[in-house]
């Protein structure tokens, strides 16, 4: 081999070459921490101090215009690269130069320009890309005029294929990025189930309505306006309820709220004040003392209401349809029990029976339940479009009231009416038509 190869051009070209694959190295590493890297955890970075996160988090709002700038420079150095290798290897080795440059370039690149740079940002992504943006900040700068150009060609090339871009999709996506990160941490055994739920619980309020929640009217408790005082105060000392709603001649006409603490503190007054006597409690008329009724529309959030329930300082509403016809009652409780859970106390009736699993595998539940509430308590995935309560669902896709006895098999899952008041389905009997696997202990 000709000494006279190695000259000060071939030590330029191969010094070139090296440097192109540390700069090829540096793009792809830098693509794949940027585009790794949680902006979650770059803003809590940024609420620390760190000036790399800030910059990192401002070029990763958009993705389109990092991307085809970092693929652009990576794209530059290796072509020019490959170009640069092909030249020296035929050059040294004549024509067969070209497939070895192949093979060696390919090996290279591979090796130290993709594997290694990418698998070292996928292990910390958000130290890498607060580490790199400076300077991808500055190649964006500098190739945006062509990244600007080739966007607009890309668009129009998709366009004809009837494929539309939205760059503001991702910010519509938390919400599932969200819950899915949950719903793998808990497969994998890092998110207890409790701590998903509470999670996903809050994550839902905006998205339901307090129709869904609402305790349906036909089982509200009342009082009539113009029962004798002491049916009222006997009513109110055995009711489990500390609000109760006070109608006047028709129980859809909802005149007043009382508070039985307000109750019992005006008839204390009229029993042992200056003024007592028995004829003044005769003529004690409820409505001097209850509040002022707190109607709401059945298609507000629960997101809204809960706001609403913390301005207005009060815990308890009456649910209305757009024809201001009453449907149900609503309280903060049951929109914290959509985040935390089912909240009892020693006044609740029945509170832990409302799910019981028998040793054949059957749910034996109520059928007022709901589904989000059984899909909760079990982990299944009961659909929830149709129909609020599980007794809704079976009789949506039954299209009939079912009698007691009846079996249906719908969604995977088999039921049997086992109860039945009226027109109410009371009692149920459900279980999956497949058998799933043992739940972890720690579930």
């Amino acid at each position: 081999m000709d000494a006279s190869i190695f000259d000060t051009a071939f030590w330029i070209t191969a010094g070139a070459i090296l440097a192109l694959l540390v700069l090829s190295g540096f793009f792809s590493g830098s693509e794949t921490a940027l585009t790794a890297a949680s902006r979650g955890k770059l803003r809590a970075a940024v609420d620390r101090g760190s000036k790399g996160a800030e910059r990192a988090l401002k070029i990763t709002e958009d993705n389109e215009r990092l991307i085809g700038s970092v693929l652009l420079g990576n794209n530059l150095v290796n072509i020019l690269a490959t170009s640069l290798a092909t030249a020296l290897f035929t050059r040294i080795f004549g024509e067969g130069g070209v497939a070895l440059a192949t093979l060696v370039m390919t090996f290279l690149v591979l090796i130290f320009a993709e594997v290694l740079p990418k698998t070292y940002a996928i292990t910390n992504p958000e130290t890498a890309a607060a580490r790199v943006s400076p300077v991808i900040q500055l190649v964006i700068l500098v190739f945006s005029p062509v990244v600007s150009a080739v966007r607009v060609f890309v668009r129009l090339v998709l366009r004809l294929f009837g494929v539309q871009t939205d760059p503001d999709s991702q910010i519509l996506a938390v919400r599932e990025e969200i819950a899915g990160a949950l719903n793998l941490g808990h497969s994998e055994g890092v998110v207890e189930k409790e701590d998903r739920d509470r999670i996903l619980g809050a994550l839902d309020l905006a998205e339901r309505t307090v129709e869904e929640i609402m305790l349906h009217r036909s089982g509200i408790e009342m009082i009539d306006a113009d029962s004798d005082p002491s049916q009222i105060l006997q009513q109110c000392l055995e009711s489990p309820h500390t609000r109760l709603p006070i109608y006047k001649d028709d129980p859809e006409n909802i005149i007043g709220v009382i508070h039985a603490k307000d109750l019992l503190r005006a008839m204390y007054k009229l029993m042992q004040g200056p003024e007592a006597s028995m004829q003044a409690l005769k003529e004690f008329d409820i409505r001097k003392v209850a509040m002022k009724p707190y109607f709401i529309p059945d298609s507000t959030s629960l997101d809204d209401q809960m706001r609403q329930f913390l301005r207005r300082r009060t815990h308890f509403a009456l649910v209305v349809d757009e024809y201001g016809a009453l449907l149900g009652l609503l309280t903060l409780e049951d929109i914290l029990e959509e985040i935390v859970g089912e909240i009892t106390d020693e006044f609740d009736p029945d509170a832990d029976h409302a799910i019981k699993m028998a040793e054949d595998g059957h749910f034996w539940i109520d059928g007022l339940m709901t589904i989000r509430d059984f899909n909760r308590a079990t982990d299944f995935q009961l659909p929830d479009e149709e129909a609020n309560t599980v007794a809704g669902l079976v009789i949506h896709e039954a299209q009939m009231i079912p009698t007691v006895g009846q079996v249906f098999s719908f969604h995977g899952f088999r039921f049997e009416v086992a109860g039945r008041e009226n027109n109410r389905l009371t009692r149920l009997k459900v279980r999956p038509l497949e058998a799933r696997p043992e739940p972890r202990p720690d579930q």
